[in-house]
């Protein structure tokens, strides 16, 4: 793929707002043949594409859908939609999530746990399953996946057992898709699994960060992911603690590891959060 994404045609979820409207602007800036959106907030949405599509270059399309992600039937009407009006797109960001920052045993089997999981784990499947064939066998131009899981997702931690089990299932099905595809040979199509730690977006609000773990800006992670994109890297891990603590885990006996971490704050990280418990599928997702 080229360094920029000219010509293409781009899905973002989560785009009303957020790191999901920061994915937009760069790709309508960067000349997409059509950036498409995806959200369940229906007003926020339509000021978004009306900005964007204001400041959009000639040829450059911006078309809003209003879709809860979570009515996973919806995902297929609309991706029909989507292919009737726009067309089959090039690359896929799935970003929008929900997080739930409670003890598990407070988590409503009805409210907390099935949406987390929906949103979080089971789109992003839905949604790559009606696009991926037309990837597969496109061969005009390369394909992208991007799909935001979280540091969460590798990492045990209190007050966030839904939210990193949710996470947890993104990696590893983000990252088997990508070697089921290189090893039938659609290399064309590139997977990229994003696992942040917390990012300043209001979704944390109150979380600290480990030791040597700063809070990130939206800024600096869209510009980020938009580089691994782009580039087709398989696994993006920020920052660098992330893999650090990935490894020491991998290494250390658990009890020693338990010690480590909780000596750098890691298990106590969610303490203090205050963060919306709930966004619609909003590109606020990134941790």
């Amino acid at each position: 793929m080229s360094r920029t994404v000219v010509g293409a045609r781009v899905l973002i979820t989560g785009a009303a707002r957020g790191m999901g409207r920061l994915y937009a602007e760069r790709a309508v800036a960067e000349g997409a043949k059509a950036v498409i959106l995806w959200d369940r907030d229906a007003a926020a949405l339509a000021a978004t594409a009306a900005e964007l599509a204001g400041g959009a270059p000639a040829g450059t399309i911006v078309a809003p859908f209003t879709v809860d992600i979570a009515d996973l039937g919806a995902i297929a009407q609309t991706a029909q939609r989507v292919r009737t009006e726009v067309g089959d797109p090039d690359i896929v960001i799935n970003n929008a999530g929900i997080v739930r920052g409670k003890f598990f045993w407070e988590h409503d089997n009805g409210d907390d746990i099935r949406p987390t999981m929906k949103i979080n784990a089971l789109a992003p499947m839905y949604i790559a399953r009606e696009f991926l064939p037309h990837m597969m066998t496109n061969g005009t131009r390369e394909a992208r996946i991007v799909n935001i899981a979280s540091a969460a997702g590798t990492l045990s931690n209190p007050r966030m057992s839904v939210y990193a089990a949710s996470k947890a299932a993104l990696i590893g099905w983000s990252d088997s898709l990508r070697l089921e595809l290189a090893q039938q040979g659609f290399g064309q199509v590139k997977v990229t699994t994003v696992c942040p730690s917390y990012i300043s977006t209001g979704m944390f609000d109150g979380a600290r960060g480990p030791l040597l773990t700063p809070l990130m800006t939206p800024e600096y992670v869209v510009e980020r992911v938009w580089r691994a994109m782009l580039a087709g890297k398989p696994m993006l891990m920020m920052p660098w603690t992330v893999n650090l603590a990935r490894a020491l885990r991998g290494t250390l006996p658990l009890p020693l590891w338990d010690r480590v971490a909780g000596g750098f704050g890691v298990y106590r990280s969610m303490d203090q959060w205050v963060g919306r418990e709930v966004l619609a599928p909003d590109a606020v997702q990134l941790d």
